[in-house]
């Protein structure tokens, strides 16, 4: 007989978890719906169920009312509001829920915990192992031989499964039932239980520890000495009242019905139906491949009123139009005569949409399948381009001079790609553009900018999808020229149409929100730049990676031996966490309370570590030994396969469309995240060097351009004095902060004010910048205060764009980069400081991301005015790499600067440091 195995989840504790994870990037629907909390958790349970495979599962959900406020009316009513996102989120997770067969309970008056404690209780008897999935320690107390708490883990960490002998040592007890005597003196104050007022929980589990339970301490009290003994005679009450509060309820009155927490197949069809509406593709696919069945019988669920449940789901969208009942003409034009026809058109048109069809998405190596054409909604063209490259390129030399027409605006999604493309067959794409992806991007930057989902949003359309046109047994767009011509035509056409019908759209609401500049003079004409970079590439040095990696293994030897030395000279494998966990907890007795995965093994997590650094050296060699380690292979190892077989160069992708705050990323590579900090991160850049012994590598870097910005928005008369002094910024800070000379200001002293510029203006709390410095929480608050004072008309900024946001819903770059903030009237105080913080930080970083683009593309327009053959390759945050020809550098730098420095008009100037050099190290 297969062994039962039971998981009962605790509802809100995993849909906090889950909604929280998202809480600095939220995921938002087409809608602006706030959905981080189902993707999240749905997700939890099919990571769950595909890793632990139960047989049984049960979702709790707490009712809107428990017992214990009968009991103490103050119970949890300290307890931040609900987050919105999270109510809306509960009706989706119900019907998800629903459709996958999952027992839903709830008990009206009993906490979610009182019912997994009777349900674990009752399934240890009918020889279940029961698993209770949450976080809360609270059910620590409901341990035993056979049922288990299954922790989840943080940032994306292990598991930790907790049975008896865990709970023992995690809280130095004899019993998990004396869970409650800690949590009866040591109190709670998220649920508001007061416990014994001074007593933390290091005091509770050493009292617990001697007495048993809290009984024996009440009845034995007079034995203690000193403040202990005044506190716990003070809290006898409380500490009564607590171990009632804390106490999960064994005898709620809920029956096991083992058919109905049996797992059963999913409905797929239902679950297609919701994930359509909260546009959660992927987990369509997950559900399709792990459970393609899909009628199965309903599992009812035992539910009572919900504190939720008169928040109604949106109401299903109504049917699509598609290619099959929409009115349109898509032509097929496969001769001379008919494209010829089209051009003649074309060129007394003032502007006109096209796409490309291609083999693959390598633009270095992919080959034209055909361009689809329209300049009038309804209606679109298709040519299609033979396989072989004569014939091709005679094909799109037709369309050059109209592509490569100045006067033409070019309109079309994700254009930069085609630009890309069609440099292949020497065609130079010119003129005005609009991008749909980046207009759209403008208007909602939080939201996804793909076709399909702005066709169905914003034209009530389902577009025809590649794996529809390709067959879902396809092996991407390389299939294409297998596809029946007609096909294509349609596919593509369509395409080309809608992207026109999005762009009369976009264009009359970034006039209505007054965004025009902001698309006509950064987003649109960086594409142009960015592609050029792109194209360009950079190269690498791959001996000197060689020599970086020989230096790396080499630091990754003698740590492993300094590391073992130690451990006390027993060899182990360092990378493997079951024989680390063993070294760590068991051998050296780093910490008694060591937290455990899934699979019981000690958890060597790096935030674990972090925690334990100043516990032993080791600790710290472990997490060099690792940080090399990833440096070793995530780009020593990795950025030579990343060098195109045609080109000879690295051609990273820079993406306008991601960040909500207007900053560019880059992928394969990611040059954001080459680390510049430490030394042995600073060697990758020696591998960076110019495209041949005629060049050097030029870098241009702001200087400290987002406390600028913020001298200019806050208009703060101290820190814009300093900077027009030209001051050190840092240093003139500790100055003010410490009322010294600037002569006297101590390396310290600026590091502290260093970290107080940077975090402070991003929303630092005094705890976090102790955390930083490594100071008292008073003393980091007394900095802040003193910050303040110093600067009070940064204080004035933050409040008024915090106020602002309120009123309006958004915030605002110089240039009039919108930043939504939906949550900046919430009612729950956490999400609300999350939208505070934003409200102060993306006016400054995202005025930076707009000044840098805007020097990008006056610099890019200068060099191409004035035919330089040097070329600008790579933009990193604040910095631009250029490949110069060393008789161009002195001209070019002169270009650049001036660029830079005057893209923008401040109150304070703008500084730009300048570096040039044989690789990217030496230049920066």
């Amino acid at each position: 007989m297969n062994e039962k195995k039971l998981f009962l989840l605790d509802a809100f504790a995993l849909i906090y978890r889950a909604y929280y994870a998202f809480i600095n990037n939220p995921r938002m629907n087409s809608k602006g719906q706030n959905t981080s909390a189902v993707f999240g958790f749905i997700n939890t349970i099919l990571d769950v169920i595909n890793k632990e495979k139960p047989t049984h599962m049960a979702v709790v959900f707490d009712p809107s009312k428990s017992f214990r406020q009968d009991i103490y009316p103050d119970y949890k009513a300290h307890r931040e509001e609900t987050p919105e996102g999270i109510r809306f989120a509960i009706p989706y997770i119900k019907k998800i829920l629903e459709a996958m067969n999952i027992a839903v309970i709830q008990v009206e008056n009993y906490e979610a915990d009182d019912v997994i404690g009777a349900l674990s209780n009752k399934a240890s008897k009918f020889g279940f192992q029961t698993y209770m999935m949450t976080s809360d320690k609270d059910y620590c107390q409901l341990v035993k031989d056979n049922v288990f708490m299954y922790k989840p883990g943080r940032s994306g960490g292990d598991v930790e499964i907790l049975g008896v002998d865990e709970v023992k040592k995690k809280f130095t007890i004899e019993h998990p039932d004396q869970v409650r005597d800690i949590l009866a003196l040591w109190g709670d104050a998220s649920d508001n239980i007061p416990g014994a007022k001074g007593v933390g929980e290091k005091t509770a589990r050493k009292l617990v520890g001697d007495f048993k339970t809290v009984e024996n301490l009440i009845e034995n009290y007079s034995s203690l000495t000193g403040k202990i003994k005044e506190t716990i005679f003070n809290n006898i009450e409380n500490i009564k009242l607590s171990k009632i509060l804390v106490t999960i309820d064994l005898n709620t009155p809920i029956e096991l019905d083992e058919n109905q927490l049996l797992m059963k197949g999913h409905d797929t069809d239902a679950l297609q139906i919701i994930f359509d509406e909260l546009e959660f593709k992927n987990l369509q696919n997950r559900f399709r491949a792990q459970n393609p069945a899909a009628e199965v019988k309903k599992t009812p669920a035992i539910m009572q009123p919900s504190l939720f449940d008169d928040m109604p789901m949106e109401q299903p969208q109504k049917t699509l139009l598609s290619i099959t009942d929409a009115a349109h003409d898509y032509k097929l034009l496969d001769t001379p005569e008919l494209r010829f026809e089209l051009i003649e058109v074309l060129k007394n048109q003032k502007r006109f949409c096209f796409d490309t069809e291609t083999t693959g998405l390598d633009v270095y190596h992919a080959q034209l399948v055909g361009i689809s054409i329209a300049y009038f909604e309804g209606e679109a063209f298709y040519i299609p381009i033979p396989a072989d490259r004569t014939e091709a390129q005679k094909i799109v030399n037709e369309f050059k001079s109209i592509l490569e027409n100045t006067e033409i605006e070019k309109i079309g999604q994700n254009l930069k790609f085609d630009i890309l493309v069609l440099k292949n067959y020497t065609v130079f794409v010119q003129g005005l553009i609009f991008d749909t992806m980046l207009a759209h991007y403008i208007l909602q930057p939080e939201q996804r900018h793909n076709m399909d989902v702005l066709a169905e949003n914003y034209l009530g359309y389902k577009t025809v999808s590649i794996e529809e046109l390709i067959g879902k047994k396809g092996e991407g767009q390389g299939t294409m020229r297998s596809v029946e011509i007609n096909k294509i035509k349609n596919y593509a056409c369509e395409d080309a149409d809608i992207t026109l019908k999005l762009a009369s759209i976009f264009e009359k609401e970034l006039k209505e929100l007054h965004s025009e500049k902001l698309s006509q003079t950064i987003e649109m004409p960086l594409v142009v730049v960015l592609a050029d970079m792109e194209w360009e590439g950079v190269r690498i040095n791959s001996e000197a990676l060689n020599v970086s990696g020989d230096i790396l293994r080499a630091d990754l030897i003698q740590l492993e031996s300094e590391i073992i030395e130690l451990a006390g000279g027993q060899a182990f494998n360092i990378s493997s966490p079951k024989q680390l966990g063993e070294v760590l907890f068991e051998r050296l007795k780093i910490s008694d309370g060591a937290q455990k995965t899934k699979t019981k093994q000690y958890s060597t997590a790096e935030d674990v570590l972090e925690k334990l650094r100043d516990a032993h050296p080791i600790i710290g060699k472990i997490l060099e030994f690792r940080s090399l380690r990833k440096l070793l292979s995530s780009y020593v190892e990795s950025l030579p396969s990343l060098v195109n077989s045609k080109t000879g160069k690295i051609h990273t992708s820079f993406n306008q469309a991601v960040t909500a705050t207007g900053r560019l990323s880059s992928n394969n590579p990611n040059l954001q995240n080459i680390p510049i900090r430490e030394e042995r991160g600073r060697e990758i850049r020696k591998a960076f060097i110019p495209s041949n012994d005629s060049h050097v590598l030029l870098s241009a870097d702001y200087s400290q351009i987002e406390l600028r910005i913020m001298a200019h928005v806050s208009k703060d008369e101290g820190m814009i004095e300093a900077f027009m002094q030209d001051e050190d910024i840092h240093t003139a800070t500790a100055a003010k902060i410490y009322g010294l000379p600037l002569g006297e200001v101590t390396t310290d002293m600026r590091r502290n004010a260093k970290t107080a510029n940077f975090g402070i203006i991003y929303g630092i709390s005094a705890y976090g910048l102790a955390g930083r410095l490594s100071i008292a929480r008073k003393d980091a608050k007394e900095l802040i205060d003193n910050y303040f004072k110093t600067f009070p008309g940064v204080r004035t900024y933050m409040s008024q764009a915090i106020a602002d946001a309120r009123e309006k819903g958004y915030v605002e770059t110089i240039m009039g980069r919108r930043r939504y903030l939906p949550d900046i009237n919430s009612r729950n105080g956490i999400v609300r400081g999350f939208a505070e913080r934003n409200a102060i930080n993306a006016p400054v970083q995202g005025s930076a991301a707009d000044i840098i683009k805007l020097a990008m593309i006056n610099i890019h327009s200068e060099m191409k005015d004035k035919n330089f053959k040097s070329r600008m390759i790579l933009q990193v945050h604040d910095e631009l790499v250029f490949d110069v020809l060393k008789d161009e550098l002195e001209t070019l730098k002169e270009l650049v600067k001036r660029n830079m420095e005057n893209a923008v008009t401040l109150l304070v100037p703008l500084r730009v440091e300048m570096g040039s050099g044989n690789n990217w190290l030496e230049a920066h």
